[in-house]
């Protein structure tokens, strides 16, 4: 019977044999047609990141086809982790060959919206490729659990043979060399299902080893049995003890299993050495199986950092496509920032797989709704530039029809209400824009050059006749009460000339207008006063002979200067009521203004020297 120590340790490191047991080389179901190839376990994840040797360089998606075709017609049984690497790289070749496709498309000015899909040969020709290998690893994978149950049925044959003999002691040195053929079978038989084997193989190992304690050999024989199977059992925990140098913990993994499943096989050795033996053999097995788990808490930790950085991508493009896109550049500068976090998302590996397809659906949901509404904005917006295209286009035909009138002034008024119009249309594509623009510019240069060819005499003139008003200023401003001879005529001569003389340039016309009527104002006020004062002085020595002529004399005078006095008031208020009714708002105005002024002026500085002259009469009646 099995040792009660061995018994105990076989039941401490149950968990770790059922790992082995439990995971038999058998050909998984065959991926479902159409869905994205996915690592499907931890173990195929990690040896996918070992760089297999079926892993190789795909360049284009006729040599992936090649080799599914080469899969699908040969004699070889598929091996899954191989189909699903071929299905993700033809995929990724697919799907990158289309979107570079819709952007040739779009570069080339297509519609994003009546973009189509063209049907892809290679696509068809992979599925149909792909169905054939679906079919022939179903097939396979029937064959291999009808296998498992036959040699299922074989062993449990096996072990019932094992326990009659073992219910026949008397016979069990006769059933020797039978029994060692039933071991021999036994190890030709292969995998078995593997909800049944830990309990086949503690089965078949217990009546084994009762068969051994109650076999009747000679000690020779006895010893030289286990002698072999203890040679075997050192082999089998060097070779476990080194698999803890073996740098791919994978490999070092399925190595162990092949050996557990050889140390199962392998027959009993002496009593006092079972556990020593067991013992050294559990331990090699738990320095791999704890690598084993720690390499796969590293991929797992590795994962949950993947999916974090994977969420913050996220709610980056997210955020970004929250944003207000003010005009194309805002577009522009949120794409270049989106297409370098899909950059980034890109070297970053595999989330868990419960949320990797989630977190990539997210990912690919935020950047579906920025492009889309950016397609659409700029849609819209190629829209507009045709819109604003035509408007320009109009406006260039407008300048052309003017561009050889010689109607200077209405002309240059049409064009730059032309060109002001031109500022208010909104952008139009670059090398639309400038073409346009060059005819637009081109025609209104043509009309203003021929203008200012045409006014170069006229402006020559002008700057003639600002002299000539500026040497009649001058000529105002010599004047003065001092100045011999008449000098209301020689004002009235200059003011004359001075209107008789044409137009000035236009900058100029203000200054030289306020400069002349500066002239004139004071000129007239200082003359006012001088005649004045000479009429009164001469009007005072001529009283005293109208004295003379008797008092009627003086009082006849006096009425005739109270006539001109209530004459020139009236004359005053009708000037100063009719000022109230200009309006000043131009040039023109002000100057019919500023002549009215002088003119009220003149009309109360000849009333007041009718009142002084009054004021004298009225003292010498006295």
């Amino acid at each position: 019977m099995m040792d009660s120590q061995e018994k105990t340790l076989e039941m401490g490191n149950q968990e770790e044999m059922n790992k082995v047991e439990s995971t038999p080389v058998t050909a998984a179901e065959p991926a479902t047609e159409g869905e994205t190839p996915q690592v499907a376990t931890e173990e195929t994840e990690a040896e996918a990141a070992a760089e297999p040797e079926y892993k190789k360089h795909y360049a284009t998606k006729k040599e992936v086809l090649d080799r599914v075709r080469e899969i699908a017609h040969n004699e070889e049984a598929p091996a899954k982790d191989e189909v699903d690497y071929l299905k993700t790289v033809f995929y990724k070749l697919h799907i990158a060959e289309r979107e570079a496709n819709l952007k040739s498309y779009i570069d080339a000015g297509g519609d994003p919206e009546s973009y189509q899909i063209a049907p892809d040969e290679d696509e068809e020709a992979f599925k149909a490729e792909m169905g054939i290998i679906k079919e022939k690893r179903a097939k396979i994978f029937k064959e291999q659990e009808e296998e498992k149950e036959a040699n299922l049925k074989k062993k449990l044959d096996i072990i019932e043979k094992i326990k009659a003999m073992v219910t026949s002691p008397e016979e069990a040195n006769k059933s020797y060399q039978e029994f060692k053929a039933l071991q021999q079978e036994w190890k030709e038989i292969k995998n078995v299902p593997a909800a049944k084997a830990n309990e086949l193989w503690r089965n078949y190992q217990l009546y084994v080893e009762q068969f051994y304690d109650m076999l009747k050999l000679n000690s020779e024989a006895r010893e030289y049995d286990f002698k072999k199977n203890q040679e075997i059992k050192l082999r089998l925990c060097e070779a476990a003890e080194k698999l803890a140098e073996e740098p791919d913990v994978i490999s070092a993994f399925h190595q162990l299993q092949k050996l557990h499943q050889e140390y199962r096989e392998t027959g009993p050795v002496a009593k006092e050495l079972r556990e020593e033996i067991w013992a050294r053999f559990k331990a090699a097995s738990t320095v791999i199986n704890k690598r084993h788990q720690q390499h796969f808490e590293q991929l797992r930790a590795k994962e949950e950092d993947n999916l974090a950085r994977k969420t913050a991508l996220c709610e980056k493009v997210e955020a970004i496509a929250a944003e207000e896109n003010k005009g194309a550049s805002d577009w522009e500068k949120h794409t270049k920032a989106i297409i370098e976090i899909q950059a980034e998302w890109k070297t970053i590996g595999f989330a868990p797989q419960k949320m990797n397809v989630k977190i990539f659906e997210r990912f690919r949901a935020a950047c579906d709704d920025f492009f889309g509404r950016k397609a659409e904005y700029f849609k819209t917006l190629k829209e507009t530039f045709k819109a604003n295209a035509e408007k320009k286009r109009a406006l260039v035909e407008k300048a052309k029809a003017l561009q050889d009138s010689t109607e200077w002034r209405s002309t240059s008024d049409k064009l730059i209400a032309l060109q002001k119009e031109w500022k208010k249309i909104g952008m139009v594509p670059k090398k639309t824009g400038d073409q346009l623009w060059a005819e637009f510019l081109g025609a209104c240069n043509h009309f203003f050059e021929a203008r200012n060819a045409a006014n170069s005499g006229q402006r020559s003139e002008e700057h003639a006749n600002l002299d000539k008003k500026r040497a009649v200023i001058e000529k105002l401003k010599a004047i003065n009460a001092e100045t011999e001879g008449n000098v209301q005529e020689m004002v009235q001569k200059l003011v004359e000339e001075y209107n008789s003389i044409g137009h000035v340039p236009y900058k100029e016309k203000d200054k030289v207008y306020d400069e002349y009527h500066a002239a004139i104002d004071k000129l007239y006020k200082e003359l006012n006063i001088s005649v004045a004062q000479r009429r009164l002085n001469n009007f005072k020595n001529k009283l005293k002979s109208v004295a003379e002529q008797g008092e009627s004399a003086l009082d006849n005078e006096r009425a005739r200067l109270m006539r001109q006095y209530e004459t020139l008031k009236s004359e005053v208020q009708t000037y100063e009521n009719n000022l109230g009714f200009l309006n000043a708002s131009s040039k023109k105005g002000n100057s019919l203004i500023d002549e009215m002024n002088r003119k009220v002026q003149k009309l109360k500085d000849d009333m007041n020297l009718l009142r002084e002259k009054i004021k004298a009469i009225d003292a010498e009646n006295k």
